[in-house]
């Protein structure tokens, strides 16, 4: 059974997205994120932009199995028809991905489809359309999304108060910068680099949880 909407939003205190890239020399992306789940992410997504399908399919049920240990909900990005074959949680999908009438159809009525906006009309049309949360970015300058172009604080407390589903925050979050966000009524803090880039993911995950609490606390 699907989350409901007060379990999603808590999940989104801290969400980690995967970036095997970043992967140091003996690591593994299934020992990194064990890692990253054990200090305290509580919403992870695997995120894959050179993989084929069979390859995603793989690490996505080994990374479904160390979510489920944790209890942590696990989607993959974009590829609907690997998050089916492994019975992930969901998916989340951006404005150029399949349309999320599409996704729901595949999926079915008990997943978890999150859906990306960058604006307050994206955010807007993807609560219509039954999305069950949004990524709202960039809100800093980030190098994972080139064209993506940065929100003010301003915009992103407006797409927060303008619309009822979970908001998390996404793009160039760092542990300098994250508190910048506090006041704009986001649900929590999605990550890639800030966790899969540092020395030590699963020091950086400790301390990027401790900040998203101080965040979304009134």
């Amino acid at each position: 059974m699907k989350l409901d909407n007060d379990a999603i939003k808590k999940s989104m205190l801290l969400y980690a997205i995967t970036d095997r890239g970043w992967l140091k020399e003996g690591e593994t992306l299934e020992s990194v994120v064990e890692d990253v789940l054990k200090s305290g992410a509580t919403f992870l997504q695997l995120r894959e932009k050179i993989q084929g399908h069979e390859e995603i399919v793989k690490t996505a049920r080994n990374l479904h199995d160390l979510c489920k240990k944790y209890n942590v909900p696990f989607v993959v990005n974009d590829d609907i028809m690997a998050a089916k074959e492994i019975d992930a949680d969901g998916v989340h999908i951006g404005q150029s991905d399949m349309e999320y009438t599409k996704a729901r159809e595949i999926l079915g009525p008990d997943k978890i489809i999150g859906v990306s906006a960058g604006n307050l009309a994206e955010a807007k049309e993807a609560e219509r359309v039954g999305a069950d949360y949004i990524g709202v970015g960039a809100v800093f300058h980030t190098d994972t999304k080139k064209d993506a172009t940065s929100l003010t604080m301003a915009q992103l407390k407006e797409i927060s108060e303008e619309v009822s589903i979970p908001v998390v925050a996404i793009g160039g979050i760092s542990i300098d910068n994250a508190l910048e966000l506090k006041g704009t009524g986001v649900d929590g803090i999605c990550v890639i680099s800030a966790i899969f880039g540092s020395e030590n993911p699963s020091e950086a995950t400790k301390k990027l949880l401790d900040l998203s609490k101080q965040i979304i606390s009134k």
